[in-house]
């Protein structure tokens, strides 16, 4: 297989991951891998080349892109969603085994939650904490 078609499979699998994430930084590695693997079209045998280029392009990406959020996090009037969801009330829509993640409504969106205890499904929660795009649950106690 030539490494152009090797760098576009990983930089495709990369931007599959980010979208499961939300982080930004798969999706700088995916477009380093994407331009890696433009360096091996052109360059098919200057493999050291691609690999620094793919380094090169994901560091400037992730530093550059750093400031901006910095920037843009600090601004006034900026509230990240994520963290406005603890405290708020919600609805088990995927059972919650006690290691891993299941499904949550909170308002009118859906979540991926965790919770210390297993919880089924229909079973009212509460946000205690939030991380990325997973919310802590426990069960509401006035139920």
């Amino acid at each position: 297989m030539a490494f152009w078609a090797i760098w576009l499979v990983i930089g495709i699998l990369l931007i599959i991951a980010e979208m499961a994430t939300l982080t930004f930084y798969l999706l700088w590695l995916a477009l380093g891998s994407l331009a890696a693997a433009l360096v091996a079209l052109i360059l098919p045998d200057a493999i050291v080349l691609q690999v620094f280029i793919g380094i090169v392009v994901a560091l400037l990406l992730t530093l550059f892109t750093k400031q901006v959020t910095r920037r843009m996090r600090n601004s006034r009037g900026f509230t990240d969603v994520i963290y406005q969801l603890v405290g708020l009330e919600g609805l088990v829509m995927e059972d919650i085994p006690q290691e891993g993640l299941g499904i949550v409504k909170v308002g009118n969106e859906t979540w991926s939650a965790q919770s210390e205890v297993p919880l089924s499904k229909g079973t009212p929660i509460i946000v205690v904490q939030s991380y990325n795009t997973i919310l802590q649950v426990q069960k509401r106690e006035d139920v």
